[in-house]
């Protein structure tokens, strides 16, 4: 097991600790204020009864989606860190940093993947300070779900910049998506320093962050996901990455821009 593993279960383990209400709130006011969470959206940081809950905290407050059928959403709030088009397999983790396509989904996903080499993508980064669920970017029937154990780096700018095929090294979760034009989109979640899971509503068999090295790979029928809907959720901030399929969508320009899930990120051609 690589150290960022190890790392990422001792903190993990505390994260999710429920430490006595009086310590608990004591942490909890301290998270929300070192890092300058909003919590307008949310509970008070006081009823949460471990930091794990803090993270993983659902909204309390509707947000207004984007509801046109032809457009794809964010399904995070986040950090666009790269977007653009995907040339001959190759995408870019940030600017000078590239990474190939193929070695992100595995070959799993071969069968398909001469659909997306030529395709576009976009990069999603959640700091420790934002919403850490993440939503259906659409409609879409789901076809396959892939775990591919790994590391652990971070995946904050300064690692970005440094760390070669960090996307590739890391551990990730892979969904397979067909939108309602038919058309196919990938949603890559990797996991990061300090994630002690990711977590996936409609697969609890999934688990991350184990000592193991086996890929696991779920097929799926008749599964079908509606825009918006919870997905699941990162203990930990950590990124997607979203591929869609050659001449499938028109996305907007992004590129070192925050977004909020609910917005347009996307447009069905």
């Amino acid at each position: 097991m690589h150290i960022t593993n190890i790392i990422s279960q001792c903190f993990g383990k505390f994260a999710k600790t429920q430490f006595p209400p009086f310590i608990q709130r004591v942490i909890n006011a301290g998270y929300v204020k070192f890092l300058g969470l909003n919590m307008s959206e949310f509970k008070h940081p006081r009823y949460y009864k471990s930091l794990n809950d803090l993270f993983t905290r659902k909204l309390e407050i509707n947000r207004e989606i984007v509801s046109a059928e032809n457009e794809f959403i964010s399904p995070t709030d986040s950090f666009i860190t790269e977007c653009g088009q995907i040339k001959e397999d190759t995408a870019l983790q940030i600017k000078g940093m590239e990474y190939s396509v193929e070695e992100l989904l595995t070959f799993y996903c071969t069968d398909n993947f001469s659909k997306v080499k030529e395709g576009s993508f976009m990069n999603f980064y959640l700091s420790p300070k934002d919403y850490h669920r993440y939503h259906s970017p659409c409609d879409f029937e789901l076809k396959k779900l892939i775990h591919v154990p790994g590391k652990l780096y971070p995946v904050n700018l300064k690692y970005l910049n440094k760390e070669l095929d960090l996307f590739v090294q890391n551990e990730r979760v892979i969904l397979e998506c067909i939108d309602t034009n038919g058309k196919l989109f990938y949603m890559v979640f990797v996991g990061a320093l300090n994630v002690g899971q990711m977590v996936f509503e409609f697969e609890p068999k999934v688990e991350t962050n184990i000592d193991t090295a086996e890929i696991k790979v779920y097929e799926y029928e008749d599964i079908k996901i509606d825009k918006a809907d919870c997905l699941g959720y990162f203990k930990m901030g950590s990124t997607v990455v979203m591929l869609w399929e050659e001449d499938a969508v028109e996305i907007e320009s992004l590129l070192n821009e925050d977004v909020r899930f609910g917005q347009k990120i996307a447009t069905f051609k």
